[in-house]
C-alpha cells in the first residue's frame, strides 16, 4: 500500500521552517525583537514566510513512513514576493511528493502579514495537486506566530528573540486521520487546532515541540552559514503518542534560500 502523501509533510515543513529565519537574517541591523534564524517547527506551519524576492528549496523525509518499513521523501522549491511589513508577503511552493519517481507534484501557498514586534498572522493551503495519481488532500489553515519580547527571552549577542510560539487551526492533515489510523481504531479526526513552540539553547540551535492536530512531535533545528547562504537543518521524532501512526519515527530535512 502506498503511504498517504500527507505523511510527507513533517519533513517538508521542517525544510520550509528556514524561510522566516533567512528573511530575518538578511538584515543584521534589525531590531532586537525579530525571531532568531533557526527553524521554529517540525510539522506545523508558522505565520512567518518567504517574501521580498526570496527563493528557497529543501528536501526531507520520514523513516519509516507510518504503517510501513520504507523511508518516504519529499522536495520543495518555492519563492516569496511582496513586503509583509507594508502590505502582504506571498509564498508559493512546488512540492515533489515522491522523490523516488518524481511523478507526483502539488502546490502550496501562504499569505502572511507582519504585525510588528515579531507578531505575524498567515493563511494558507497545502497540497493542491497539479498532477494526476496523487493521494494527497488539500489542507487549509490559519496561524498566528509570536517571538517573545521580554528581556529574559532576548539573546543579547544576536539581538533576536529566543522563545517563539505559534497557534493555528486547519483542515485536512490537521483534522483527518488516515484510513490506516481509522482501521487501527485510532478514530477519524484530530483536534483541528495545532501549535508549536521553539526555544534557542546556548546561542546555537532551537529545541522544538509541536502538535499538528494528530500527534506530538519534537526535535532540534539549526541554521548554518556557508558564506552568505543559510543552510537550515532540522531533525526530530514524530508521532510520540499513540494518537496516530504505528510508532515513533525519525523526520529530517535540510533547506536553503537566497534573495534575488
Amino acid at each position: 500500500m502506498k503511504t498517504p502523501a500527507k505523511y510527507l509533510l513533517p519533513a517538508l515543513m521542517a525544510a520550509m521552517a528556514m524561510q522566516a529565519p533567512e528573511t530575518a537574517a538578511a538584515n543584521p541591523t534589525s531590531p532586537t525583537y525579530l525571531p532568531n534564524i533557526h527553524g521554529k517547527s517540525i510539522t506545523t506551519p508558522v505565520a512567518w514566510g518567504a517574501s521580498n524576492n526570496v527563493i528557497f528549496m529543501g528536501v526531507g523525509g520520514t523513516s519509516p513512513a507510518p504503517y510501513s518499513d520504507d523511508t518516504d521523501g519529499a522536495a520543495v522549491l518555492g519563492f516569496g514576493i511582496g513586503d509583509p511589513k507594508k502590505n502582504l508577503g506571498i509564498q508559493v511552493s512546488l512540492i515533489s511528493l515522491d522523490i523516488s519517481e518524481w511523478e507526483e507534484y502539488s502546490m502550496s501557498a501562504h499569505i502572511f502579514k507582519d504585525l510588528g514586534n515579531a507578531n505575524a498572522i498567515g493563511i494558507g493551503v497545502e497540497n493542491v495537486m497539479i498532477t494526476e495519481g496523487g493521494d494527497s488532500d488539500e489542507s487549509f489553515y490559519i496561524v498566528y506566530s509570536q517571538g517573545m519580547q521580554s528581556d529574559p527571552f532576548v539573546n543579547d549577542d544576536t539581538g533576536n528573540s529566543r522563545l517563539h510560539f505559534s497557534i493555528g487551526a486547519g483542515t485536512g492533515r490537521f483534522s483527518d486521520k488516515s484510513p490506516l489510523d481509522i482501521a487501527d481504531g485510532k478514530g477519524e479526526h484530530g483536534t483541528y487546532v495545532f501549535g508549536n513552540v521553539a526555544y534557542e539553547v546556548a546561542d546555537a540551535f532551537n529545541l522544538i515541540a509541536d502538535w499538528n492536530g494528530l500527534n506530538l512531535n519534537a526535535g532540534v533545528s539549526k541554521t548554518f552559514w556557508l558564506g552568505s547562504f543559510p543552510l537550515a537543518a532540522t531533525i526530530g521524532a514524530a508521532d510520540l503518542t499513540d494518537n496516530s501512526g504505528d510508532g515513533v519515527r525519525l523526520v529530517f530535512a535540510v533547506g536553503t534560500g537566497f534573495k534575488l
